[in-house]
Order: structure tokens, then C-alpha cells, then sequence
């Protein structure tokens, strides 16, 4: 029994570790499920509060991993994984039955898992928890409380920093479709894309298969608001290919992902939550691209008469097309973020707090 509860120790410590590190490293991806639980469960309110939720969780997790691998203050991490594992049990069980959110992220992009699984997941890793926690008392301190207790602490705050770092910056490791050096222009079976409208008076929701909608009637347009989009593969369901529209519904994605040239795309999935002086502070770069024939765009989610007003406030010269916002949330992970590919092959991306000047990205990426 004392080498099983010892396995388990390490084995579920190393499970905690891994599930918080490819969280940690992208605290917006997990903040953005969570955003998915929030509205499933009818909280919207709890939405500011995501992000810092994510950094609190995915912390807590990483020390009760590193307690539980390096046998630190176990007596008091045991109660932790009791409750990690009790809560996210129950909740990827309802998951599994009413399918309330697609993927719950438990190990962020890194593995994708499907909510039966992840239930299934939850249930074998409880056969490991129960020693550990029923022998909590039993486990031999190496080192003084205090000593554990500040190896702990400093692990945490290590931890933390990171996970406040990659949020102000780009995950450290990105396992998106869209990192450095993947092809984004391979061809991808036909899409139907939806978007669903909610009546301003009545509280009615309507879906339409874009761009069949009456988009261009504004009588319409004053008495509907957007309210979700989705895209479809009519064979392998849900997808996160990148389709781009312009204003009238037009389909232009080969015309930039197979750009032989540098293409800069400029990616901002809300401009109602976007950083503005970004805005303001990448115009001269956009200038100089175009004056040396470049293409420079800017791909949103934004309904139009924001895109129109968005224009007008800042001076952003430059095209916009719309594309779908889950799938622009996995391209940067920030609102702006700009993307420079050739070829259809990602060569680099950038967050706004980084944007780099227009000499530095000519002198790095202008010869192939």
C-alpha cells in the first residue's frame, strides 16, 4: 500500500504539473472557456473576473502538483486535489451528458480531449486520489513545515509570473493552429458558416446561414442585435478553419493565405474591447507597408456599423474583413495581434505591447 500511495503521488503529481503548465502558459485560452461556462450557467456578470480566476486556478493546481511530486505539505495539498477532483469530476460528468461546452480545456490546446473522455479521464485519475488523500498523515516530512511551506510559496510566485507574462506577451509554447511556422492555407472541405440574431423587444433568437440574412436592411438591423456565430464542416462538425468575408459576404481567404508576397494581418476579434493606442501606434507601420506594396489588413468579428464607426474614430485606413471569433481568439492570443505570413506559412506574430517596427520586420523577413 505505501508504494501504491506513492505512485499515485507522483503519477497525479505530474498530471497537476503538465495541466497546469499548458494552462498557465496561455492563461487567455482557458480564460476563454471559462467565459463558455459562465454563460452556460447563466453568470455573465462573472466574465471581468475570467482571467484572473484562470491565473488563481491554474496556480493553486501547479503547487498542489509540485506539493504532491516533491512530497511537500501534503496533509495540507491533499484537500485541494480532493476538491480539484471532486468539483471538475462533477462538472465534466454534466458536460459529458448535456455536452455544456465543447471542450472544458482541462489540458488546454495541448490535448484535445472530447467531455466523455475527460469524465472518463477524471474517474481514473479518482482511483489514484483516494490513497494519496486517505494517507495524507502517513507521508514523512524530508525537510522543516516552514521549509516546505516556502519552497511552495516560491514555486507559486515563479509560476504566476510566468502565467502574468505570457498574458502580456504570447504563450511561451504555442500549441495552436496558427504558431510559427504552420501552413494555414490548406484546403479545407466547404464550410456553412451561421449567425444567430436576437430581437431588441421581444428576446426572440434567429439563426441564418451567412450571408442569408437581411443584413443590409437597417430597419431590420435597428430592431435585431448579433448575438453569436458559428462555423460548420457538414462533415466533421465544429471546425476552426479560416474563413474571410468582406462586407458583402464574399469569401476571400485564398486571396490573403496564399499571398506569395508578406502578408500582414492584423487581428482583432472584438474592436469594441481592443486595445486602441495599438491602434494608433501601428498606423505609420501600415503606411510603409503599403507604400512598398504590401498587403496589410485587419480581421474582426465586429459587426459592420461598429467596423464603420471603429474607422472613423481612429483613423485605421486599412481594409477590414470578418472572420469567425473563436477562430481569430486562436490566431493571437491579443486583441490586437499582428500575423505575418507568406506562402499561407505563419513567419511570425506579434502582441500589441511588442509590435515591432516596420525597419526591423523589413531587415528580418523582406528576402524569402
Amino acid at each position: 500500500m505505501k508504494i501504491f500511495r506513492n505512485v499515485s503521488r507522483i503519477l497525479l503529481g505530474l498530471v497537476f504539473i503538465f495541466s497546469s503548465f499548458v494552462k498557465g502558459i496561455d492563461p487567455l485560452g482557458f480564460t476563454y472557456r471559462l467565459e463558455d461556462y459562465f454563460q452556460v450557467f447563466g453568470i455573465p456578470w462573472a466574465i471581468p473576473l475570467g482571467l484572473y480566476l484562470t491565473i488563481f486556478l491554474c496556480t493553486v493546481e501547479f503547487m498542489v502538483g509540485v506539493s504532491l511530486l516533491l512530497n511537500l505539505w501534503i496533509r495540507f495539498s491533499a484537500w485541494w486535489l480532493l476538491g480539484f477532483m471532486i468539483f471538475f469530476t462533477c462538472l465534466t460528468l454534466f458536460d459529458a451528458i448535456f455536452n455544456l461546452v465543447p471542450d472544458c480545456g482541462c489540458f488546454g490546446d495541448a490535448i484535445t480531449l472530447t467531455n466523455t473522455q475527460t469524465f472518463l479521464k477524471n474517474i481514473i485519475l479518482m482511483i489514484f486520489v483516494i490513497p494519496v488523500f486517505a494517507g495524507r498523515k502517513k507521508f514523512k516530512d524530508w525537510a522543516p513545515l516552514m521549509a516546505q511551506k516556502m519552497f511552495l510559496l516560491v514555486f507559486s510566485l515563479s509560476f504566476m509570473g510566468m502565467s502574468i507574462y505570457c498574458y502580456r506577451h504570447l504563450p511561451i509554447i504555442d500549441f495552436m493552429g496558427w504558431k510559427v511556422g504552420n501552413k494555414v492555407n490548406v484546403a479545407a472541405t466547404p464550410l456553412k458558416f451561421y449567425v444567430t440574431y436576437k430581437n431588441k423587444v421581444t428576446g426572440e433568437e434567429k439563426e441564418y446561414l451567412s450571408p442569408d440574412y437581411p443584413w443590409s436592411d437597417s430597419v431590420w438591423m435597428s430592431q435585431w442585435v448579433f448575438k453569436s456565430q458559428r462555423s460548420v464542416d457538414p462533415e466533421k462538425g465544429q471546425t476552426l478553419a479560416l474563413r474571410i468575408e468582406d462586407e458583402h459576404g464574399t469569401d476571400i481567404s485564398s486571396s490573403i493565405l496564399d499571398n506569395p508576397d508578406l502578408q500582414f494581418i492584423l487581428v482583432a476579434y472584438d474592436l469594441n474591447k481592443t486595445n486602441t493606442a495599438a491602434f494608433h501606434g501601428i498606423l505609420p507601420f501600415y503606411i510603409q507597408a503599403r507604400k512598398e506594396g504590401y498587403s496589410f489588413i485587419c480581421l474582426t468579428s465586429t459587426l459592420p456599423a461598429d467596423i464603420k464607426r471603429f474607422r472613423m474614430d481612429n483613423g485605421a485606413g486599412f481594409s477590414f474583413y470578418s472572420a469567425d471569433d473563436i477562430i481569430l481568439k486562436t490566431m493571437v492570443r491579443s486583441n490586437p495581434g499582428l500575423i505575418l505570413i507568406r506562402n499561407g506559412i505563419v513567419i511570425a506574430k506579434w502582441p500589441f505591447r511588442n509590435f515591432p517596427t516596420y525597419e526591423r520586420v523589413m531587415e528580418k523577413f523582406r528576402n524569402p
